[in-house]
């Protein structure tokens, strides 16, 4: 670069510094981009830097402004690094920050002028990915927190994603600061999970908040489901999708009995999680740090005696499947380092004892099954969902059932970050060609074309009755939850009783069954719903019965009744 042009350039820098708007539309800035470019021949770095901000990509930063501007990019480098690839729009991010350390710098501090000319009132966004250059030798867990409201589900997550640098601390002293002009300052760490104004100024999960948080073995998707009775078809959607629940039980006096007792929600939670599939139960008892519990041995002792045989009913094995744990989710106690006023308990905290778990066994040469959460328009239609099984790359044919919709793969994005496949147990985001987001429902199946999903409205079921007032006939009405789906089905006919201890099966027909009971049912969806019995695929054979709010019934799909034309 010639002399004289290399002088004028810092004078330019620091003219649009000084008053950045005048200087605006600098005549030169043109002629010398290519040049730059190829001389560092950093070609990616070029789709970052467009107008004026050229500039700042080709003016080194330590020059003009002697130490300031150069401390301050190595300050805020190391969290724009973290946050940068959600941030920056999945893949594209991703790619800049895994091409080199040159670039890694030059796209960081090409932000952090962006940052600084939007006067910092932009905070970045707390859901981001981080930079995965190595994604795919990770093992994909998704972790769904559950129990009554209020028992601190949101601010553990909230606090995870903070001591796993998935939040910085700036975002988390601005939350800090509007909560307590709220009044509600130690509501903070929630707010990194439930993001809509709804949910913070009630204090209130209402939707699934997802976020992503990295162990040194697995890559973990945290399902905030919501607490509050209301809200629990959202929770059941969330848990359909988890492989791992952590059921979090608030140990201060009198919040523990009233989320274990008949209307609380910790019971119905970890039942519906059983049916949902999730095999390994973590049970948080969190608030531990409370003056009324004060790190007691004897108060989590309590919690973990009315919880043991509760749980062993539902389904779980107390000595394979639970693990106890206490905790603080305010403070971070137990959470990632043990506690030192908790000599009693000697297991890892939290965070290592999620690394520290088996890998889960999922087949990648079965069928493409990828059940559709949620849907929307950008770009072309876009669904959201986790592949059950089976192998989906780009550019792929997919078949959309119960529709037979053939779709095409136009691009691929595992919890937020763009790949060219994804393997079972990944959280997807698809952009499809050939089929209009109006046409897609949640609980839709994405299927290879040569092995489609079983469809159809009629199907015979074991059911086991959990909680009725009254006596069930045929003829009844409830709301069918299965996989994501979600439809309306009649019992049309009931088949036989069996027995829970022996398995026998009545010979007569019942007229009815009550609480406690287990029957074998024909059930008659009111439209067509994808399903595949229970012992085929267990993901998309067990179901949960709801009726006025409550849960009264599970059940698993034993077989499909072809449709008499």
């Amino acid at each position: 670069m010639p002399e004289n042009e290399a002088t004028f350039l810092p004078t330019a820098f620091a003219a649009l510094n000084v008053n950045a708007k005048p200087f605006v539309p600098n005549v030169n800035a043109p002629v010398f981009v290519p040049s730059f470019l190829q001389a560092s021949a950093t070609s990616k770095r070029n789709s970052r830097c467009t107008g004026v901000v050229n500039m700042y990509c080709m003016v080194p930063a330590p020059v003009e402004n002697g130490g300031t501007e150069a401390d301050m990019t190595t300050e805020e480098e190391t969290w724009e690094q973290k946050e940068e690839p959600g941030g920056g729009g999945g893949g594209g991010g991703d790619e800049d920050l895994s091409s080199g350390g040159a670039c890694e710098g030059g796209a960081a501090r090409n932000e952090d002028e962006e940052m600084m000319e939007e006067e910092e009132e932009e905070m970045p966004m707390p859901k981001v990915a981080p930079a995965l250059p190595d994604a795919p030798k990770k093992e994909h867990v998704n972790v769904v927190f559950i129990g009554h409201v209020d028992a601190g589900k949101s601010t553990i997550g909230g606090q995870i994603m903070y001591l796993t640098g998935m939040v910085e601390k700036r975002t988390l002293e601005k939350y800090e600061r509007e909560a307590k002009e709220k009044n509600r300052e130690t509501w903070y760490l929630s707010w990194a999970l439930d993001t809509n104004q709804e949910e913070r100024d009630k204090g209130k999960t209402v939707e699934v908040g997802r976020a992503y948080f990295e162990t040194e073995k697995k890559h973990f998707t945290i399902l905030d489901a919501p607490g509050h009775k209301s809200f629990v078809p959202n929770m059941i959607g969330g848990a359909s999708q988890a492989d791992l629940a952590v059921l979090v039980i608030s140990a201060r006096k009198g919040e523990f009995e009233t989320g274990f007792e008949k209307g609380g929600q910790t019971r119905e939670h970890a039942m519906l999680a059983k049916t949902a599939g999730v095999k390994h139960l973590i049970v948080l008892v969190n608030k531990m740090d409370d003056p009324t519990v004060n790190w007691s041995l004897e108060r989590y002792e309590e919690c973990k005696e009315k919880l043991v045989p509760f749980l062993k009913k539902v389904g779980f094995n107390p000595k394979k499947d639970i693990h106890f744990m206490p905790c603080s989710g305010l403070t971070g106690a137990n959470l990632k380092e043990p506690v030192t006023e908790c000599t009693w308990y000697t297991g890892l905290p939290f965070i290592p004892h999620l690394d520290s778990l088996p890998n889960f066994t999922r087949s990648n040469d079965g069928p493409v099954r990828l059940p559709i959460v949620d849907k929307y328009k950008d770009m072309g239609t876009v669904i959201l969902g986790k592949l059950e099984s089976g192998c989906i790359s780009k550019a792929q044919q997919l078949v959309m059932m119960p529709n037979r919709h053939t779709v095409e793969v136009l691009s691929l994005l595992s919890d937020d970050v763009e790949t060219d496949d994804a393997t079972p147990g990944e959280n997807l985001k698809l952009r499809l060609k050939g089929i209009e987001e109006e046409e897609i429902l949640p609980g839709f199946i994405l299927c290879s074309p040569d092995n489609l999903c079983h469809s159809g409205r009629t199907f015979d079921a074991q059911i086991v009755i959990i909680e009725h007032k009254s006596i069930i006939c045929p003829g009844y009405n409830a709301v069918l939850h299965i996989h994501t789906c979600i439809e309306e089905v009649q019992i049309s006919a009931l088949i036989c009783l069996v027995d829970k201890k022996t398995g026998e099966k009545s010979k007569t027909r019942p007229r009815f069954v009550k609480q406690d009971q287990v029957c074998i049912a024909r059930l008659r969806a009111a439209g067509v719903i994808c399903l595949e019995t229970f012992k085929e695929f267990p993901q998309m054979g067990r179901f949960t019965l709801r009726d006025e709010g409550k849960t009264i019934a599970i059940g698993k799909v034993l077989k499909l009744v072809p449709e008499k034309d």
